[in-house]
């Protein structure tokens, strides 16, 4: 665990300046394996400022916190406290311990982020691609906080960034179903067995299947490429069951990127997927759920 001060700037204009103090690789779990870490960038006197809680990408098989670009800054700028987390990997552990690792890190934030200039009792929870699937279902399924004492409460919204994987038994029969029909070999280590060859563990892992009305889940902001049919349609699912349940939820399409990008200008002065963000977040500086 390193604290040291660290001034991000992006080099766009208008652009965001921020000097943070920085905390890497603070262990979340007892005796922690090396990936149970997680970093922390505060504002420079941060007292009591909202926080995100940033879990990466990688297909759950990699991956890295390190991989921010201008999102501390960014949301700095806007009054945040940043905490970006790593998990365990496939197939070195099974699914249903990714999950549990990324709920023992929000623990870790609701216990501990007082000490480092956050509010415990506003979250944002986001994350890109795999994160983005983890940072649906932590926010739907309550179980996982639940059994780290962290209640819905405190979550005040969700920010999944194109991810494929809220309803997991539509993706792997849109994906089988195209192998099929154009003869081409399925995945080795695809949706069906990373989540466990099982169709009651691919509807259980799926953000869709938690959806209740009065339940406490937070709003949503849902990014997605819009020129990409699998996202988009995810996306739309994701916010027409959101819908449904009478749950306040966007979906934004982002024109003019790909699946690498939205994520790597998420933060960038002038890009409109960070301008949604922007707009999402000011429900929580103002206090509202």
């Amino acid at each position: 665990m390193k604290r040291f001060l660290l001034s991000l700037l992006v080099c766009s204009a208008p652009s965001w300046a921020a000097e943070l103090s920085v905390i890497r690789n603070v262990p979340y779990a007892e005796a922690a394996h090396e990936r149970q870490v997680l970093d922390v960038y505060a504002p420079t006197g941060a007292k009591n400022l909202p926080v995100v809680y940033w879990i990466h990408g990688g297909g759950w098989q990699g991956g890295s916190k390190d991989d921010l670009k201008a999102k501390p800054a960014f949301f700095a700028a806007q009054g945040f406290v940043t905490v970006a987390i790593n998990h365990r990997l496939l197939p070195g552990t099974e699914m249903r311990e990714i999950v549990r690792d990324a709920a023992k890190g929000l623990g870790w934030v609701h216990r501990t982020i007082a000490k480092h200039g956050g509010d415990p009792g506003r979250i944002w929870v986001m994350g890109h691609s795999s994160g983005a699937q983890l940072a649906a279902l932590l926010c739907t399924d309550e179980r996982y906080l639940k059994a780290e004492g962290v209640p819905f409460a405190v979550l005040r919204g969700c920010v999944p960034v194109d991810g494929d994987t809220y309803d997991i038994p539509a993706m792997i029969e849109v994906a089988e179903t195209r192998a099929r029909v154009h003869g081409l070999p399925l995945p080795k280590y695809g949706h069906r067995l990373k989540f466990g060859n099982d169709p009651a563990l691919h509807r259980d892992f799926s953000a869709v299947a938690h959806m209740a009305k009065n339940k406490g889940i937070p709003p949503f902001l849902v990014l997605h490429v819009a020129g990409h049919p699998d996202v988009s349609a995810q996306a739309q699912r994701l916010g027409a069951v959101l819908k449904e349940n009478g749950i306040p939820g966007r979906v934004f399409g982002a024109k003019d990127t790909d699946h690498g990008r939205i994520n790597a200008n998420l933060g960038v002065a002038g890009d409109p997927a960070t301008a949604a963000v922007a707009e999402f977040l000011k429900g929580a500086l103002s206090g509202k759920r």
